[in-house]
């Protein structure tokens, strides 16, 4: 090769790399970039240590399902994946049903927007979003509505997170974030004119649980939407090929343990909760949530190759490329229960607190 064909692949392959690492932001075009990668609120030299923690609340099962440590968990897995979430997926940490000739992003709006026009609040409501991650969700349904959004998540990263964004995009006004556990919530009793979960839930570890604390904090009379995660009907526990998938999903996600779609309204009636309606929204004639998962492969692994990159010079925390590999097995299992019908991220339920006699 003479010197000039091989400047010209060396030119190539700077440009290429500046482009991925510094140049292409979160799937949203804006938020996290490449050279951004942290573990959250983890200092850099910790976050192998913290992987490997992570790891080992599976080998101790009995300690995700006790309440205490839950938070612990929780808080860990979003310190070391939040920054790729975002880099790789956009500010909205959930799915949402494929629409023909719509985007991912917008798609993931009118699914965020579907949750509070099903609670029918009126601009200037109070509104509750339990489990806000950095505010997608939050942001989008505040400016669809002219609601005044609360968040709370467990995460501290994740709060600094989402106040800038919300900052970056005018809605600050509107949207308010807090630190906190969704199982003891620092709201007072019966002081929000809605709530809405998406895909957040899951990581109670009894659903019994951050249900009643949702239904002390909604005003009688008031709505709440729960896009859930559970396994379907079609779900076989004597089948090894489902269970595998299954126990990838909760691995890879901080699930204490999937539940049955048939949990979710038996768990509602019991905190007193009136169940007004409730779906799979991920069925026909939804199209499929996991193409997004398996169209996006080559991504996967092209970013996985960015970060070992990062990781290899020093940028990335020691660590990261175990966690992102982490997170590109989790979407083989995403997208393989979602084929087969075992599994749903969107299993919604509509509720009404009763009005006080």
């Amino acid at each position: 090769m003479d010197s000039l064909a091989l400047f010209a692949t060396a030119s190539l392959i700077a440009v290429s790399l500046y482009w991925f690492v510094c140049i292409l932001g979160s799937a949203e075009q804006k938020g996290k970039r490449a050279v951004e990668l942290s573990g959250g609120s983890i200092a850099k030299e910790n976050v192998q240590d913290k992987y490997k923690q992570y790891w080992s609340f599976f080998r101790r099962p009995k300690e995700i399902e006790t309440t205490e440590n839950v938070p612990d968990f929780v808080d860990t897995f979003y310190n070391l994946v939040t920054d790729i979430y975002e880099w790789g997926w956009g500010q909205s940490f959930h799915f949402s049903p494929s629409i023909p000739g719509k985007s991912d992003r917008e798609c993931t709006r009118i699914h965020e927007e579907r949750a509070v026009d099903l609670l029918g609040v009126k601009p200037g409501a109070r509104v509750l979003d339990a489990g806000c991650g950095v505010g997608g969700p939050m942001r989008a349904i505040a400016a669809h509505s002219g609601a005044n959004i609360v968040g709370i998540t467990i995460n501290e990263y994740q709060v600094n997170r989402a106040r800038l964004h919300n900052k970056k995009a005018g809605l600050d006004s509107l949207c308010e974030v807090v630190c906190g556990n969704f199982l003891e919530m620092p709201f007072d009793d019966n002081s929000f004119d809605g709530v809405y979960s998406i895909e957040a839930t899951c990581h109670a570890p009894k659903l019994e649980e951050v249900y009643r604390e949702i239904y002390r904090v909604l005003k009688p009379g008031s709505l709440y939407v729960s896009y859930e995660w559970v396994t379907t009907e079609l779900f076989n526990s004597d089948d090894p090929e489902h269970v595998e998938i299954i126990h990838g999903i909760e691995r890879g996600d901080a699930l204490p343990g999937l539940r049955k779609y048939s949990d979710i309204f038996q768990v509602a009636k019991k905190v007193g909760f009136e169940v007004v309606d409730e779906k799979d929204l991920a069925k026909p004639p939804s199209n499929p949530w996991w193409t997004r998962l398996q169209m996006g492969k080559i991504a996967y692994w092209r970013n996985h190759i960015v970060v070992t990159v990062l990781s290899w010079l020093g940028i990335a925390p020691k660590g990261t490329v175990d966690v992102h590999k982490m997170l590109v097995e989790t979407a083989d299992y995403l997208a393989k229960g979602g084929d087969k019908g075992i599994f749903s991220p969107m299993h919604m339920i509509l509720c009404r607190k009763p009005e006080e006699n």
